[in-house]
């Protein structure tokens, strides 16, 4: 299993990382922190594998974490998850080691692509051995770049599709589009258009539900991981 730190400051969007992070087969929580200070504590004292981290500390900045851990020699891999759009936080967060850089906010199915492309790329270099060549090389590093159902399709929400999924989460045999609508507060023809999606990427499945009377209506269930 792979052991994932959550460090952010707002507990509430700690938490949805962290169910996030659960939801993915091959990794488990190690902990869950809300400041730099504390993610470095944890780190130093704790087997963590990866950060998943935010730039904006209460009591300093995500890259000052990631380059602190640099100069423990930690080896910990890091994921940013920030609302930092600046081109230049971009770039230093590339040149302090970051293997990913995640954009707030987001929907589950973008976290899960970046985490398990982060779990191939890992099982790459795990391996004893050489590269075979540039060829082998550069398809390891393509595994980092794996984003899952990639970005959402125009007129789609990333916290409405969040909203979506808990929702389905909560319902071990399925909702409607209609039941969604009503959990969710938006039109039976807009949460449709959010279950297909997530069922053309292989996140939720179509079943048949037969009610008493009448056609069989289409029901969505979350896919689980594993």
């Amino acid at each position: 299993m792979i052991r994932v730190l959550v460090v952010e400051d707002d507990p509430v969007a700690a938490d949805a990382h962290r169910q996030y992070v659960e939801r993915v087969a091959g990794f488990t929580v190690a902990g869950v922190v809300h400041s730099g200070g504390d993610a470095l504590r944890f780190c130093s004292k704790h087997a963590v594998d990866l950060v998943l981290l935010d730039f904006y500390l209460p009591d300093t900045h995500g890259l000052a974490v990631c380059n602190a851990l640099r100069a423990a020699a930690s080896p910990v891999d890091v994921i940013a998850v920030t609302s930092a759009r600046d081109l230049s936080e971009v770039r230093a967060a590339v040149s302090s080691g970051v293997m990913q850089y995640l954009l707030k906010p987001f929907a589950f199915a973008t976290l899960k692509g970046k985490l398990e492309g982060y779990a191939a790329w890992r099982a790459q270099v795990a391996r004893p051995g050489e590269v075979g060549g540039q060829t082998d090389v550069d398809r390891m590093l393509g595994e980092l770049r794996t984003s899952g159902p990639g970005p959402l399709p125009k007129g789609l929400s990333g916290t409405t599709l969040d909203a979506i999924n808990e929702a389905l989460g909560t319902a071990a045999e399925g909702l409607s589009a209609a039941a969604i609508a009503t959990a969710v507060g938006i039109a039976r023809v807009t949460a449709r258009r959010y279950l297909e999606y997530l069922a053309d990427n292989g996140l939720a499945r179509r079943h048949p539900h037969y009610g008493s009377v009448g056609r069989p209506e289409v029901w969505y269930t979350l896919v689980k991981p594993g």
